[in-house]
C-alpha cells in the first residue's frame, strides 16, 4: 500500500459503547447467532486509508467473527457495486475478539472523505452473547440470518431486522495529514443526539462539522456522547471522569476536547428508572469535577472547551427536574462563563436554546418534546453557538 509517510492515524468516526449487563429494561439489549449484521458509519473526516475498531469490551466470552467487509453505502442496507472489500485483523478474515478487549484492523486501502457513508458487515456464525453496544446511535442497522457479507442489499432477505442500536463498533480511523485538528465531543445525550431525527445526521457534532467544512476548516469533531452519562458517578456507561482517558485523551489525533456534562448528575437521581441513585451534587462538587477534567485534558497537551449545562426545567420525566438541581445548574453555568474557569474556551449551549422568558427551560422551538433534549433546530442552534476559532489548531 502506498501512502503519505507524513500522514498519521486519526479518528474519523467514534461510537461510545456501554455494557449490556446494566439497565436491562431500558434499551434494546441483544446478541446475535448465525447472522450478518450490517451497520452504517458516516465519516466525520477523510484520509488515504481506513482501519476499523471492533470491541468486545463488555463481553463475557470471546467474540468469533467469521468475516468482515467494508463498502460504500448507497441507501438503506444497500452497498455500491464493486466497492466492498474484506477487513482483516492480523492478516486474517476469520478472527476472534477476546472477552474484555478491542482490536484494530489492518489498513484498508482507498481514499475517503468527510461525509462518506460506509457499510460495515460482520458475519457472526456463533452465539455472541449480549453485545457491547451503543444505545442511541440514531442510525439504523440491519441483521439477517446467514452469511450475507457480500449481498448488494439485505432488503428482501427473510428474517431481516432493523436495529436501533449499534453493536461491536467503536470507531474508524483514517490516515490524515499531520496536525489535523480533531475535537472529541465528550459528554451525554446532548452530544450523542437524543431528540434529533434518526438517520438524518442532525446531531450537534454533525451540524458543527458542517459549519467547520463550510468555513474551510481542515479538522473535524468525533462524537463520544453517551445518553444518561454522568460526570461524577456511574449510571449509563462509566462516568466522565472514569472514561476520559479511553474515550477522549487516547483517541488518535485528538487536539481538543469539547465537554458537556451535568444534566444527569442533577436529574437522573430523581428517576426510578435509573436505580443507581446518588444525591444531587452541589455546585462545588460539579465544579471540582469539571476542573479535574480540564486539568487532565491540559496535562495531555490538549485544548479544553467547556459547554454550559443545558436547560431542563419542566421536563416530562418525573423527578428529573427539581428546584435544587436547576439552581445548581445556574451556579455551574455562571462559573463556566466566568473568569475562574480553567477551560480555554466555552460555548454557551444553555443560552443558545433557552426560553428567554424562562431561561431554565428549553424554548418550544428547540424542544424535542420532552423538555430535556433538543430537536433538529435546537441541535443547529447548539452548533451555531460554538466559536469555530476555539477548535483550530
Amino acid at each position: 500500500m502506498t501512502t503519505d509517510l507524513k500522514a498519521s492515524w486519526t479518528a474519523a468516526f467514534r461510537s461510545a459503547v456501554v455494557s449490556p449487563h446494566e439497565h436491562i429494561d431500558l434499551f434494546e439489549l441483544r446478541g446475535f447467532a448465525g447472522q450478518t449484521v450490517r451497520q452504517i458509519l458516516r465519516l466525520d473526516g477523510g484520509g488515504e486509508a481506513v482501519r476499523v475498531r471492533l470491541t468486545n469490551r463488555y463481553g463475557t466470552e470471546p467474540l468469533h467473527i467469521g468475516g468482515a467487509r467494508l463498502a460504500r453505502r448507497t441507501e438503506g442496507s444497500g452497498i455500491e457495486s464493486g466497492s466492498d472489500v474484506p477487513v482483516r485483523f492480523g492478516g486474517a478474515e476469520d478472527f476472534t475478539v477476546p472477552a474484555g478487549e478491542e482490536i484494530v484492523s489492518d489498513p484498508v486501502e482507498g481514499t475517503v472523505a468527510a461525509g462518506d457513508e460506509l457499510a460495515l458487515s460482520l458475519w457472526l456464525p456463533d452465539d455472541t452473547g449480549l453485545s457491547t453496544y451503543s444505545a442511541v446511535p440514531l442510525r439504523t442497522g440491519y441483521a439477517v440470518p446467514g452469511n450475507a457479507l457480500t449481498a448488494p442489499t439485505l432488503d428482501g432477505i427473510e428474517g431481516l431486522e432493523e436495529l436501533a442500536t449499534r453493536h461491536f463498533i467503536t470507531g474508524i480511523d483514517v490516515l490524515a495529514p499531520p496536525a489535523t485538528p480533531v475535537a472529541v465531543a465528550f459528554g451525554d445525550s446532548w452530544f450523542e443526539g437524543a431528540g434529533t431525527t434518526p438517520d438524518t445526521d442532525h446531531r450537534f457534532p454533525d451540524l458543527l462539522n458542517e459549519r467547520l467544512r463550510a468555513a474551510g476548516h481542515t479538522g473535524w469533531v468525533v462524537n463520544q456522547g453517551i445518553s444518561a452519562n454522568r460526570l461524577l458517578t456511574d449510571e449509563i456507561g462509566e462516568h466522565g471522569l472514569a472514561r476520559l482517558d479511553r474515550d477522549a485523551l487516547d483517541v488518535p489525533g485528538v487536539t481538543h476536547v469539547l465537554v458537556h456534562f451535568g444534566l444527569n448528575d442533577l436529574g437522573v437521581p430523581g428517576q426510578e428508572a435509573y436505580p443507581q441513585a446518588a444525591p444531587i451534587p452541589s455546585a462545588e462538587d460539579l465544579i471540582a469535577g469539571f476542573t479535574a477534567l480540564a486539568d487532565r485534558i491540559h496535562a495531555a497537551g490538549l485544548t479544553a472547551v467547556a459547554t454550559t449545562v443545558g436547560p431542563f426545567k419542566d421536563t416530562i420525566f418525573e423527578g428529573y427536574s427539581t428546584p435544587e438541581g436547576v439552581a445548581v445548574a445556574r451556579q455551574v453555568n455562571d462559573w463556566i462563563r466566568g473568569a475562574d474557569s480553567p477551560y480555554d474556551a466555552y460555548a454557551d449551549l444553555a443560552a443558545a436554546v433557552a426560553d428567554p422568558a424562562d431561561p431554565d427551560r428549553i424554548h418550544d422551538a428547540y424542544d424535542s418534546g420532552d423538555g430535556l433534549h433538543v430537536n433538529d433546530a435546537g441541535a443547529q442552534a447548539l452548533a451555531d453557538a460554538v466559536d469555530l476559532a476555539a477548535l483550530k489548531a
